[in-house]
């Protein structure tokens, strides 16, 4: 707006003012009025408006009348101009937000496989749609994780219930109650196993979405215990358990889910496990609580160690296994440390086997 006043004032009128100021020889200031009067003297039209007929200003009337009138349409170039720039500068930088919109309109409509794929600068719109991007495939991995779930879950309850209705018209079709009395045992044990799944998944549950008010639990103390009730179960399966404690392991939590998270990471060490092999079972003062289960075994892909923790999921399809376990074990496990405000990971060993890590936030106290 400066620039464009004074370009005008200073390029487009001719100045001749009507007073020139002379010096006499003594030096006095003496003001010459010239000839001629401008007073009355009409401006045709295609004249400099604020001006004489000629274009020139010989007044300060005609510097204001001018100024006014390049102030006016200084005013109105600028204001077309940053308009114009101003519009085509905001649909440029707002450009990503209707991809961001229609990213999130698909994942509305459940196609969360979409993604932005941002480029540019990294401005807060670039983050925006990266975290956005980010949010996806989240949402994309817990969505196939749930879907899993379902599955498994499905399969894992459906699979008792129909060898209970297999064995039940076994034994209907059987008047004389022989066949009855033979199968009655798999009908006990299949029926056991509905009742460990059932439960394992309200454990499940209630690690996700029970409230406790956290106590101070000397976790040193727990893992002691509950290694000294797996000893006798190690031995008979000629697994050596040895245990690495430090003084001052406390941790504000819940003793019965702590000691739930210690019972499955022992039993998941020594199930997947081979004969003469070990388990190390310790728990570290660090800047947090670390508990760390290693063991010896089959080995384990990067990949599938990651997936451990998800229900219903294991390394080996139960036709291939020796259908132990429901895959919920180490899903309790990161449950109730998510409880607690901490970490789980699972890291695959070189020789075999697996060692998990769970770090839980230190007691104030």
């Amino acid at each position: 707006m400066v620039a464009v006043i004074y370009a005008g004032m200073r390029f487009m009128p001719t100045y001749d003012f009507s007073d020139t100021i002379v010096l006499t020889d003594l030096g006095t200031p003496q003001r010459v009025p010239q000839t001629g009067s401008y007073a009355e003297t009409a401006v045709p039209s295609g004249v400099w408006p604020g001006a004489r007929a000629d274009g020139a200003i010989r007044s300060k009337e005609d510097v204001w009348n001018t100024l006014l009138w390049l102030s006016v349409c200084g005013l109105l170039l600028v204001m077309a101009i940053g308009l114009t720039v101003g519009w085509r500068l905001s649909k440029h930088l707002l450009a990503p937000l209707g991809v961001i919109s229609q990213a999130a309109a698909k994942a509305a409509d459940g196609q969360l496989q979409y993604r932005i794929n941002a480029g540019g600068p990294s401005d807060e719109l670039k983050q925006l749609a990266d975290t956005f991007d980010t949010m996806l495939a989240r949402l994309e991995e817990s969505f196939a994780a749930h879907q899993r779930f379902a599955a498994n879950a499905s399969h894992e309850l459906l699979t008792p219930l129909a060898t209970t209705r297999a064995v039940l018209q076994i034994a209907a079709a059987d008047p004389s109650g022989e066949e009855f009395a033979e199968l009655a045992p798999m009908l006990v044990e299949t029926n056991e196993r509905n009742i460990t799944i059932v439960k394992a998944l309200l454990s499940l549950a209630a690690a996700d979405h029970a409230p406790f008010d956290p106590e101070p639990v000397d976790v040193a103390a727990l893992a002691r215990d509950v290694a000294a009730d797996r000893t006798a179960r190690a031995a008979t399966a000629d697994l050596r358990l040895d245990v690495d404690t430090e003084p001052g392991c406390t941790v504000p939590g819940n003793a019965t889910l702590l000691r739930q998270l210690l019972l499955n990471l022992l039993d998941n060490a020594l199930a997947y496990n081979r004969p003469g092999g070990s388990v190390h079972l310790s728990v570290l003062r660090e800047d947090q609580i670390v508990i760390e289960v290693e063991n010896t075994g089959l080995h384990v892909d990067d990949i599938v160690a990651q997936r451990l923790f998800e229900p219903f999921y294991r390394q080996h399809s139960r036709v291939t296994s020796d259908r132990s376990g429901h895959g919920l074990g180490l899903a309790i496990v990161r449950s109730i440390v998510h409880a607690h405000h901490g970490t789980v990971t699972a890291r695959a060993n070189p020789d075999g086997g697996l060692t998990v890590r769970a770090r839980l936030p230190r007691d104030a106290g």
